[in-house]
């Protein structure tokens, strides 16, 4: 008797024609297409998560940038200055501190300027 594998395979196909779900026309339903188009779309996702990361730093320096100017400095002078000074603070809490609480970003300006 010949083994079948039937339920494995059903198995996994469903799993896929989930991923492939709201997809347009035969990209949903049809099993060559739908393995292109899941392959394709985590491909995707997979990059726009890398590309997240990048977006995010930027607008935290775009953020910080503005701050910094305001109090009369450059960004490239606040952050070099937070180095001399050993301050270790990623630019995604400095970014949140400029927002959210203005006196303590003015003593880190401080800091930087005199570093």
């Amino acid at each position: 008797m010949r083994a079948k594998s039937v339920v494995y395979t059903r198995q996994r196909k469903k799993k896929i024609f989930r991923l492939a779900k709201g997809s347009y026309a035969t990209k949903k339903n049809r099993w060559r297409i739908v393995i292109q188009q899941v392959e394709r779309s985590l491909n995707y996702a997979y990059t726009g998560r890398k590309d997240n990361k990048a977006n995010f730093r930027a607008l935290w320096i775009v953020r910080l940038n503005a701050a910094v100017r305001e109090e009369g400095i450059s960004y490239n002078k606040f952050i070099s200055g937070l180095k001399k000074a050993n301050v270790v603070i990623d630019r995604k809490i400095l970014a949140e501190i400029a927002v959210n609480d203005n006196a303590a970003f003015k003593q880190l300006v401080e800091v930087a300027k005199v570093a």
